[in-house]
């Protein structure tokens, strides 16, 4: 939200404040990606990081190069535990959400080519983001949390 603030345009998964900032500046001025809440639900039960792996090409050379140490000459190994999560357990479902990441990485691209557009979003999202100054989030906790009021 401070980087909506400042005229940032989120690429995100749609969860979070990406929720909030999603009805506050529209979807049009935000790059959502990846499973919704519903879909990785109902994923999750029967959800094999290995066998997408196993079935994308992308996906294998993503972690072939990352296990090949380049990243880390003077540390071997350094990021195995990283491979190793993704493929045995992705508790974020990222191997899922990388085909829908690099869609829309592409239209970030794209638009970031456009400098008149992409000012004009990030206009609207700063002219958008009022809900989320601290006053209203302040009186919203003292209200709904602390249960007190404001006096003076």
């Amino acid at each position: 939200m401070k980087l909506m603030l400042n005229g940032a345009l989120t690429i995100g998964t749609l969860d979070g404040a990406n929720v909030e900032m999603l009805r506050e500046a529209g979807a049009e001025n935000l790059f959502i990606f990846g499973l919704t809440a519903e879909q990785a639900a109902t994923l999750r039960p029967a959800y094999n990081p290995r066998a997408i792996h196993g079935a994308s090409p992308l996906l294998q050379r993503l972690t072939s190069l990352i296990s090949s140490n380049l990243f880390c000459l003077m540390n071997p190994g350094l990021f195995d535990p990283v491979v190793n999560s993704l493929l045995d357990h992705d508790p974020y479902m990222i191997c899922a959400d990388l085909p829908s990441f690099l869609q829309t990485q592409s239209a970030v691209e794209t638009l970031y080519r456009d400098p008149a557009a992409w000012t004009r979003k990030a206009i609207l999202n700063i002219a958008r983001s009022g809900k989320f100054s601290s006053d209203r989030t302040i009186r919203e906790y003292a209200r709904d949390i602390w249960g007190i009021t404001p006096f003076g």
